[in-house]
């Protein structure tokens, strides 16, 4: 396992360099309460840009994985975050970089594109949409995720998608009180006059019954000269593995045109 320093924390990561990688670097951020080994490796995203010729770097965010795992919500903030990312290129000595993010990981990947925007020649934002811009909350109940995460009752979380990231979180052996931290710490979105700035050929890719995402063309819109990709009949977890979004990434990276 590698790993590299950012803000007093040890974060793990993976550098995968194919012999003859001539395509460039991508680095891949994945989504809450996952893992780089979970969203990527296990997935197959690792596997498929190095039989493309990428070169892949997957880190795991502070809070997951095998990265360290603060309590304290101060500690998760979106610049800290985002410039864990940053500081992962600077490790590796990488001027540019083309950056795939989903769901949490896409937020801190705009966030990137948006802060420092010459280290990034491609972004690709998956598992999000149109919500991103109207700020809806994840839960239709009170209940927030930190408490959904933190509670001793798992029957009393009454909300789909909460208990489903709670059973997700278990279900990795992620630490469920980092996680909740993370939760309460990250602020809001960016908004639509911030996502009308950036210059960074954009990619955005949701499943149509990502309910969490929304319509992926919604936010495209919203971004000079983005593109969309809705993957058919796929929700927000069956569209990380789907050939389709592979398809798209790819596409978009060599040159897709319509």
């Amino acid at each position: 396992m590698a790993t590299f320093q950012s803000g007093g924390l040890s974060l793990a990561y993976d550098d995968i360099a194919p012999a003859g990688a001539t395509l460039g670097t991508v680095v891949l951020v994945h989504g809450f309460a996952t893992s780089r080994a979970e969203n990527w490796r296990r997935l197959g995203w690792l596997s498929a840009f190095e039989r493309k010729g990428y070169r892949a770097v997957a880190l795991d965010l502070r809070g997951h994985g095998e990265s360290d795992k603060p309590h304290e919500p101060a500690a998760y903030g979106r610049d800290q975050m985002a410039g864990d990312i940053v500081a992962l290129i600077d490790h590796l000595e990488l001027r540019r970089v083309d950056l795939l993010g989903y769901s949490m990981g896409a937020h801190l990947s705009l966030a990137v594109a948006l802060d420092a925007p010459s280290r990034v020649n491609n972004l690709i934002l998956g598992g999000v949409g149109g919500r991103m811009l109207s700020g809806e909350p994840v839960s239709r109940t009170t209940m927030t995720m930190a408490e959904a995460l933190t509670t001793d009752d798992p029957a009393s979380i009454t909300d789909p998608t909460l208990r489903g990231f709670r059973q997700f979180a278990e279900n990795q052996g992620e630490d469920r009180l980092a996680l909740a931290a993370c939760s309460q710490g990250r602020g809001a979105p960016a908004s639509g006059d911030d996502l009308w700035t950036l210059g960074v050929p954009t990619l955005v890719v949701a499943g149509s019954r990502d309910e969490l995402a929304g319509d992926p063309q919604v936010l495209a819109d919203a971004i000079p000269g983005a593109r969309a990709v809705t993957l058919p009949a796929c929700d927000h977890f069956s569209a990380i593995p789907h050939a389709l979004f592979k398809a798209a990434v790819f596409d978009f990276l060599e040159g897709w045109e319509e």
